[in-house]
């Protein structure tokens, strides 16, 4: 797990959290960001995708997608995929068995690190 880095725990926590996604969405909503101008650049999470693949993590999304979005695409890309009436092109990636037992791990570090964030922000705002 030590040759993953940030970016690429990132995207197993995200699919772990939301379900299978995209690079082009993942750049703009990547662990539920939102926002039209990517956070990320889509091929940096094209290519950690890949390599992810590569390494056992993550697998090609085979079956089929559902038209209705997931809890982290924002209403105005509902919208959007009611206009083209179609589900969204582009390789979507799914976690394998390795892979979601990894993203498991990490998702669980990733709330502790949440919550600790969150506490300190607490504690501070009571001191005042």
């Amino acid at each position: 797990m030590s040759e993953l880095n940030d970016l690429m725990k990132k995207i197993l926590i995200h699919i772990y959290k939301y379900g299978p996604d995209n690079p082009w969405y993942m750049a703009r909503r990547l662990l539920g960001e939102s926002g039209w101008a990517p956070k990320y650049s889509e091929d940096e999470i094209d290519a950690a995708c890949r390599k992810l693949e590569e390494m056992g993590y993550l697998i090609r999304f085979q079956g089929a997608l559902k038209k209705s979005v997931t809890s982290s695409v924002k209403p105005w890309l509902k919208v959007k995929a009611k206009e083209l009436g179609h589900k969204p092109k582009g390789i979507y990636f799914d976690l394998s068995k390795e892979g979601r037992r990894i993203a498991s791990d990490l998702y669980k570090e990733y709330k502790k690190s949440l919550e600790s964030t969150n506490n300190k922000k607490n504690e501070h705002k009571g001191k005042k």
